[in-house]
């Protein structure tokens, strides 16, 4: 086998790496950007050129020999970042639990012994690779030594060897030296001849072969050039002396010590959980090298099941099943089940077909089997339209990811946590299917195909619960995880399976309503700007408002003048058109989103819409909803609360609303113990009124609506963290004004400060900050050396233990409010869920009781110092409601 030599300028790749790459971080705050890009480019090589030797070479800090020829060598360069700087550490352990050969030395550059490492390797019969980002390495290339120079950031090489040097340059790599001690190099403030560029150097070394040659015979010169060369040749020839990369560095190497492969595998994928490289653990297991401890070997069997009385006895007597079933893509209310898969030890895995469902109906239905799987939301509403619902489901591995790790870089899905749990590799469903219009549906599979996939998510599920169960006991999360996370998956497969009805007609009559405004608009801003132009073009409109109207420019972008909400906030009195601007927009943002969306995804069999509630996107903890986001439709225009006309009750139903009064602040009382703002909840008083009075110090009958406002803004500015800037911001109030309300609010109200403080102070500590229900929220920004960063970690720390606990309480009202109405065996179904407010479709014969049991199970959802106040309301549609 031929020996393959690849030497690595680590400083040149990490700075690199650091510049392509957005910001990353892992659970502990450490930044990861370079040492991840740096990671995947080792990969690429590695995969590319199969070396069977590597080492990596690092400047030091400590000055070299063209530092003490020449003082101003590389000065001017800016600073590292700190961000980068803490990573070269880190990559130097990761390069260690490889094995990987790490040179460096006083006095000398990485460049130095990367040429005295590759001249030792051509020496020695190696084929040479150099892998850098800086051309000064050209010089080094021949016939074998291949130099990979990387472009688009990281993501490419360009080859350099001996012939394609000659080709692009006309000259040989040692030339290359010559060219630059007369042009010079602005990164490393090599002087150069001043004057002369790339086009005459190349032309000059043609000529004269070097720059030595040339200083010689510079009488055949003419012109400017010549005087350049006669007044510099002191200068060119220091600056080739400084390009010159020295080949034989005092610096003892063995290339035997420089081989790879012989690391351990366990080692290195340790080291890359520790820095959150889920999605490059398989990177790891498909390396050649390496070894590992041996490990028990797993057999998964898929079996046509044949005797299934004799399957349900076992499952029976186990009390415990792992499920998937697979369905077609169709209507949520139709049967398209194409299998389900079952095990009860995740190796011998039972496929049954349609045909069969209804036999397993009693083992479905059954609350004394626990359910295990892999997005057991997916399994309910498959199986709902067989008219069985999945009970007792117990345990799902994407829940308990999610709550193990709410800000995971990578999904949830089974081949990112078979990964990260088992080093096991499970296609993701995107290599199994492909993506975009070319992408197969599971009905396309063949059966092989499918067995094997469902085989690999069952063993899965099988093999991560026991770890990430003693996970979630370690981190004090199993009972969020059983009484609240797992026995709301179904009150969301409800929710979604019943769905909220529309009334199509007044949909179709606010769509005419909302075009008629556009209209009008359309005509009073072409008035505005004398011409007709595309209001929805942000080039157009740029144009017009800053070119035409000559309004001042506050923002510009690449592409011209930007004209965002923000842009328009700050331009809204400089001109009529403004306001027009923006309610256009707001207009037909509604039109397109809830009238023309809307009247998309109405389902064709139940005339409602069947919107997705996902229990694992947020970090907070809060549900949010898609296909459409049912939580976030506009209310503060009455333009956009017209949107809650269309959603209505069913026949011989009202809706029932119930929304938690002020829960955030609630919250915030009972988690800092403030007596003050205690006592103000325990006595009903308005808390914003009573806020006014204690930072504006007046008596509560004196305080205005706008000192009420003001006040109001200052409560939920708490809540989110939000410092002296940002609410000066919100109230347009002088800065000073703004600090003094915040110092005044917690001058009555010191025990949240000392709570705030204390948040603060264990999130930096611990890395992450908890809710009442101890749900965890990892905060690295709060550890990060920049101090914009830092900031934006504290304001989440202040906000996530209060958010997440409003969600926390929610959840708990939702399974508690859903239990009850089962209980009751009521017909009335919990349909919606928006923020802190529920809403139940309740028979009319029912309403009295359901509205008894949301009141009841809302306000006693967690046992507090302060009561939990509800504001519920009925009527024939959302917008009654409210």
């Amino acid at each position: 086998m031929d020996k393959k030599l690849v030497i690595i300028d680590g400083n040149s790749i990490i700075n690199r790496a650091f510049y392509a790459l957005p910001e990353m971080n892992n659970k502990e705050g450490l930044k990861t950007n370079a040492i991840y890009g740096f990671t995947t480019m080792l990969f690429k090589i590695i995969d590319t050129y199969k070396p069977t030797h590597i080492s990596v070479a690092f400047d030091r800090k400590a000055p070299t020999f063209r530092h003490l020829e020449y003082e101003e060598y590389k000065a001017g360069r800016k600073k590292m970042p700190d961000e980068l700087r803490v990573q070269f550490e880190p990559l130097k352990e990761l390069l260690d639990k490889f094995n990987i050969n790490r040179l460096e030395i006083d006095g000398y550059e990485a460049d130095d012994i990367i040429g005295t490492v590759s001249k030792k390797g051509e020496e020695n019969g190696y084929k040479v690779y150099i892998v850098t980002g800086d051309k000064d390495a050209i010089q080094l290339a021949s016939d074998k030594t291949t130099t990979l120079i990387t472009k688009k950031g990281i993501g490419e090489v360009e080859e350099y060897n001996f012939d394609s040097v000659m080709e692009k340059y006309e000259m040989t790599p040692t030339q290359f030296i010559d060219l630059k001690g007369l042009m010079g190099d602005k990164s490393d403030n090599i002087p150069g001849v001043p004057g002369v560029g790339e086009k005459t150097g190349i032309k000059l070394i043609k000529e004269f072969s070097s720059i030595e040659n040339l200083v010689e015979n510079v009488d055949q010169l003419k012109g400017s050039v010549k005087k350049k060369i006669e007044e510099n040749k002191e200068l060119a020839i220091m600056s080739k002396r400084l390009a010159t990369i020295i080949r034989d560095v005092p610096i003892e190497i063995n290339l035997d010590d420089l081989e790879f492969g012989d690391y351990n595998k366990s080692d290195v994928l340790d080291i890359f959980r520790y820095f959150g490289f889920n999605s490059l653990l398989s990177r790891v297991l498909e390396l050649d090298g390496g070894f590992e401890s041996e490990e028990e070997e797993i057999n998964i069997n898929i079996l046509d099941l044949e005797n299934i009385e004799e399957f349900k006895n076992e499952i029976n007597n186990k009390k415990e099943l792992i499920l998937k079933t697979v369905r077609k893509q169709g209507n949520i209310l139709e049967k398209n089940i194409i299998n389900i898969f079952m095990s009860l030890d995740g190796e011998n895995i039972y496929c049954i077909n349609e045909d069969a469902i209804e036999k397993f109906k009693d083992i479905f239905s059954s609350n004394d089997i626990k359910k295990y799987g892999y997005n057991l939301k997916d399994d309910y509403l498959a199986l709902r339209p067989y008219d069985i619902k999945l009970e007792n489901m117990q345990f799902d591995i994407v829940i308990a990811e999610y709550l193990i790790d709410s800000t995971s870089s990578t999904s949830y899905e089974c081949s990112a946590i078979a990964m990260k749990y088992l080093t096991k590799k499970v296609k993701s469903e995107e290599e199994l299917l492909g993506k975009g219009v070319k992408a197969k549906k599971y009905e396309n599979l063949d059966s092989a195909q499918l067995k094997d996939h469902i085989g690999q998510i069952i063993n899965t599920v099988k093999n991560v619960m026991p770890i990430m169960e003693e996970t979630l006991t370690d981190m004090n999360m199993d009972e969020l995880f059983h009484s609240v996370e797992m026995p709301l998956v179904e009150v969301l497969g409800s929710m979604e399976y019943r769905g909220i009805k529309v009334d199509k007609d007044k949909l179709n009559e606010l769509g005419i309503e909302f075009r008629k405004i556009i209209s009008s608009l359309e005509s009073e801003i072409y008035e505005l700007s004398g011409e007709t132009f595309n209001i929805n073009s942000p080039k157009q409109l740029g144009v017009i408002l800053f070119e035409k109207l000559e309004l001042p420019v506050i923002k510009k972008t690449k592409t011209g003048y930007s004209t965002n909400a923000d842009v328009l906030e700050k331009l809204k009195d400089s001109h009529p058109i403004i306001d027009k601007i923006t309610e256009y927009r707001q207009i037909v943002k509604l039109n397109s989103t809830y009238v023309e969306g809307l009247l998309n995804i109405i389902n064709p069999i139940s005339n409602r819409i069947h919107s997705s509630f996902n229990q694992t996107i947020t970090t907070t903890g809060r549900i949010s909803s898609t296909e459409p986001n049912l939580q976030n439709i506009p209310v503060k225009m009455e333009i956009g609360r017209k949107i809650r006309k269309v959603f209505i009750s069913d026949n011989k139903c009202k809706l029932v609303d119930a929304d938690y009064s002020q829960v955030e602040l609630r919250v915030l009382a009972q988690m800092s113990q403030d007596e003050n703002m205690i006592e103000a909840f325990k006595h009903n008083e308005d808390i914003h009124t009573k806020t006014a009075s204690q930072v504006f110090n007046v008596n509560m009958e004196e305080v205005t609506s706008q000192l009420r406002a003001a006040a109001k803004a200052v409560n939920f500015g708490i809540i989110y963290g939000k410092s002296d800037f940002g609410l000066a911001d919100d109230l347009n109030i002088p800065l000073k004004k703004a600090k003094e309300y915040i110092e005044s609010y917690f001058a009555k109200y010191s025990k949240i400060k000392g709570f705030m403080d204390e948040t603060i102070e264990k999130a930096t500590e611990n890395g992450y900050v908890t809710t009442i229900l101890n749900r965890r929220r990892y905060i690295p920004e709060i550890k990060s050396s920049n101090f914009m960063e830092r900031n934006r970690g504290k304001r989440f720390a202040m906000n996530a233990p209060i958010q997440g606990s409003a969600a926390d309480i929610i959840k708990i009202a939702m399974v508690n409010v859903y239990k009850k109405l089962e209980e009751k065996n009521l017909k009335s179904k919990l349909i919606l869920q928006v923020h802190d407010e529920l809403i139940v479709e309740a028979f009319e014969d029912e309403l009295e009781e359901v509205k008894q049991i949301v009141k009841d199970e809302m306000e006693n959802a967690v046992k507090m110092d302060i009561n939990l106040d509800v504001d519920l309301n009925t009527g024939n549609s959302w917008y009654e409601t409210k």
